[in-house]
């Protein structure tokens, strides 16, 4: 193909040549004759020549070429010899063909031939095919290793719910729960080792073991012992003789029937029975004896043990016996004859109040939380103490302990404990959110800090955790995650105050404050197999009612317990008293015969394996918490508007002051502000929150802004200072039989004691405060989109 391009370069230059002379001669009204023509033609077909020897012609320089222009020199028509070398490019190539020295005084490399040519073309050409099957290759394995993970479905589709919780299973929960409790526990490290293997193992990658060193407070040698100087018998806290021989089997329930950072020591008093220690209890005994370093016979129950004990030390005793009537507890228990272990610490690390127990803080070594000698006693002790016959029993009908008026005791109550520091751990697990990664819902149970003492009831909780995250990460792994992240919690040092959820929280408090969306707790999940208990903030009121319908396959045939906003005992207390979080939990219980049952669950009861697989054999009520708490925690972590109810908290608050429309206390002031509340809240559900649920109105700054007004409801309603075991979040109440702010029932009663009206005027205070402060919180927010959209237009 060259020699023809090159053939067809030398003939175009011809005719240019042919037309050029022409032209000219057309234009200058003259004529060439042959031989001139023929010396013109010569000329451009050297100008030609010399193009083709350039370097870019090279390919043109071929045999057939020169054979071409050779062709051409033998013409009869042509005579050459008057041409000068210089002009003739027809003699100047013979010459350089026929001269042996051609190439010594002409330098240029000679032409490539066309095999070379077309072996360098192969060359690149394989070189590129090459290159291009290695890319091929590379790529399939690399995507085969890597693959892309696929398209989340929409956060928000039940569906995705559906397919975690079906996961789900008795079986599972009932043989982690067995797992935990197989192989023998030294201390609380070694349970939170084997929690953060068992989550490992299911898939979460974050996990993380979070250790303290904190004051515990443990039971010393030998037991504290009961001494009746009347007829000089001997009781350890059980109601056993000390004088018996005790049980190998029962010494470690012994020991640990005590309460925690009480005063030590011995005290010999008179014996007084209180009953409850209410303000009526304490109004009634102290008109007719002087209470004064005397020891108290006092029933758990009706109010918080810490605000009893508040009283009692206010009014001057020196010691407790604590113990738990018979008529206030569920009838298919049986612990007459047993004594139970309970905290005075309201919470967190004694000797760091306030502030995380880390490395270099300053530690106060406090030995007590109390000046009172504090003793739990089973009721069978109780009993003798009060001198009641044990052939006392009216039929169907349960008798109350009570002491008679005349009957004076003399005890002497002998307490030893030890004060120690110890490490305990918690185990912290993360799941990353794909959309709000900074915004935290907080699942959490606990483990135990007793060794065998105190039950088995934190396998239970934990068991539920960890089928939770196992059924959780199956659907992770095939690429859906929630929106925010999930923080999967084990808190240690639950027995004695909350310790590992305060220090952990007083750790992070700065974080927490910001990021925190809402706790769910799962905190002693199986205590009885009667009823549902389900326990929420105002806020996840319909939240947690919806999530006990997701068993349902009609929800008309599945109607729901009541959800309550009442105090509760676990690790949720930090989240809910000092962060303003939402909270939420589930709990079987059963069903209480006594309106004096609550805050039973303040003492801690030994309670064995065998005890959980009586209550739940099936496993189908651990099951059941699983999937209830798990809803409520894909609802909050997934959907795209927090599912918060903002006029509920309006509702609750007004509902609250109502009932103080007959007191002698003018409430009118709060009624008018809690009236204001109700009207913005309702203003806010209809203008931002309505619109914000359809899809079509979802702009992410607007969400956003949303979320973070629904975040922080609950902050407006910490007041600064609360009664000894009283919420600080006033939209908690007492108990289930209270409807007020418990700030202010407890306010009513102390006018009563000390005949002032100060407290009552102090705690409405700082309930309108609250209430003022969601108020303008709420305007707010509604003022900030106004101006957003007010922008935007």
């Amino acid at each position: 193909m060259c020699p023809f391009l090159a053939l067809l370069y030398g003939e175009s230059v011809k005719k240019m040549a042919y037309h050029k002379v022409n032209a000219d001669q057309r234009t200058q009204g003259q004529y060439l004759d042959s031989d001139d023509l023929q010396a013109t033609a010569l000329e451009l077909e050297w100008d030609m020549e010399k193009e083709l020897e350039e370097p870019g012609f090279d390919h043109f320089r071929l045999d057939g070429a020169v054979q071409h222009h050779l062709g051409n020199s033998q013409s009869p028509d042509l005579d050459l010899e008057p041409i000068q070398p210089s002009a003739s490019p027809k003699g100047r190539f013979q010459r350089l063909q026929e001269d042996p020295e051609y190439i010594s005084h002409y330098s240029r490399q000679s032409p490539k031939s066309h095999r070379c040519s077309f072996f360098q073309i192969l060359k690149v050409f394989c070189a590129a095919l090459i290159l291009f099957i290695f890319g091929i290759v590379i790529g399939y394995y690399a995507g085969k290793k890597c693959p892309s993970p696929p398209a989340s479905p929409e956060p928000n589709n039940p569906h995705n719910y559906h397919e975690i919780l079906k996961e789900i299973k008795a079986e599972n929960i009932q043989q982690i729960y067995r797992d935990l409790l197989q192989s023998p526990r030294e201390d609380d490290v070694d349970a939170a080792m084997k929690i953060l293997l068992q989550w490992t193992s299911h898939g979460l990658e974050d996990v993380r073991l979070v250790n303290y060193s904190v004051l515990l407070d443990l039971p010393g040698s030998s037991s504290n012992t009961i001494i009746l100087k009347n007829s000089g018998e001997c009781f350890y806290p059980d109601g056993q003789q000390c004088s018996k021989v005790t049980k190998t089997l029962h010494s470690q329930d012994l020991l640990y029937s005590y309460a925690a950072y009480s005063a030590k020591g011995t005290l010999e008093a008179e014996l007084v029975d209180i009953q409850y220690g209410t303000i009526e209890d304490l109004i009634r005994i102290q008109t007719t004896t002087n209470v004064t370093k005397k020891i108290a016979l006092l029933k758990l129950g009706q109010s918080p043990l810490l605000y009893k004990l508040s009283l009692l030390e206010d009014a001057g005793f020196g010691g407790v016996l604590l113990y738990v009537d018979p008529c206030d507890l569920p009838k298919t228990t049986d612990l007459a004859d047993k004594a139970f272990m309970i905290s005075l610490n309201s919470g967190g690390d004694p000797s760091t109040p306030g502030y995380a127990s880390i490395d270099g803080s300053y530690r106060q070594h406090r030995l007590n939380l109390t000046t009172l000698l504090v003793q739990p006693i089973s009721a069978a002790l109780a009993k003798k103490l009060a001198s009641i016959p044990e052939n006392r029993v009216q039929k169907d009908k349960c008798v109350p302990v009570q002491m008679s008026s005349t009957d004076k005791k003399i005890i002497s109550l002998s307490i030893q404990s030890v004060t120690t520091y110890k490490t305990i751990s918690n185990v912290i697990g993360y799941l990353k959110g794909s959309v709000f990664p900074d915004r935290y819902v907080i699942i959490g149970s606990h483990h135990s800090s007793l060794n065998t003492y105190g039950g088995q009831e934190w396998a239970s909780s934990t068991a539920i955790i960890t089928a939770f995250i196992q059924a959780l990460m199956l659907k992770v792994k095939r690429g859906w995650r929630t929106d925010r992240t999930i923080v999967f919690c084990s808190w240690g040092g639950t027995s004695f105050g909350n310790i590992g959820s305060y220090e952990w929280a007083e750790d992070l408090k700065r974080v927490l404050q910001r990021n925190v969306v809402a706790y769910v707790s799962l905190h002693n999940p199986v205590r009885g197999n009667s009823t549902l208990h389900p326990i929420a903030s105002p806020s996840l009121q319909q939240l947690a009612a919806e999530s006990q319908s997701i068993n349902c396959v009609e929800k008309t045939k599945c109607p729901g317990s009541n959800v309550s906003s009442v105090q509760t005992q676990g690790d949720s207390d930090y989240f809910i008293n000092h962060l303003g979080v939402p909270a939420v939990q589930f709990s079987y219980e059963d069903i209480n015969t006594s309106e004096n049952s609550s805050f039973l669950s303040e003492a801690l009861f030994p309670m064995y394996a065998t005890r959980t697989e009586e209550l739940d054999p099936s496993f189908k009520l651990h099951e059941n918490i699983a999937k209830f708490s798990g809803h409520a925690t894909l609802q909050i972590a997934s959907e795209p508007v927090l599912p918060f109810n903002a006029l509920d908290i309006a509702l609750e608050v007004q509902n609250s002051l109502r009932v103080f429309l007959g007191e002698e206390v003018d409430a009118s002031q709060l009624l008018a502000m809690a009236s204001r509340l109700r009207d913005t809240a309702e203003l806010f559900q209809s203008d931002e929150m309505r619109p914000a649920n359809d899809p079509r109105e979802r702009a992410p700054i607007r969400v956003r802004m949303l979320n973070d007004v629904l975040q922080s409801l609950e902050k407006s309603f910490l007041v600064q200072q609360a009664p000894p075991g009283l919420y600080r979040n006033i939209l908690y109440r007492l108990d289930e039989r209270t409807s007020q702010f418990s700030v202010l029932l407890e306010a009513l009663e102390h006018c009563k004691l000390h005949q002032s009206n100060e407290t009552i005027q102090a705690a409405l205070s700082e309930v309108l405060n609250s209430i003022s402060s969601a108020q303008v919180y709420f305007k707010a927010g509604l003022d900030v989109f106004e101006t957003t959209l007010a922008g935007k237009k």
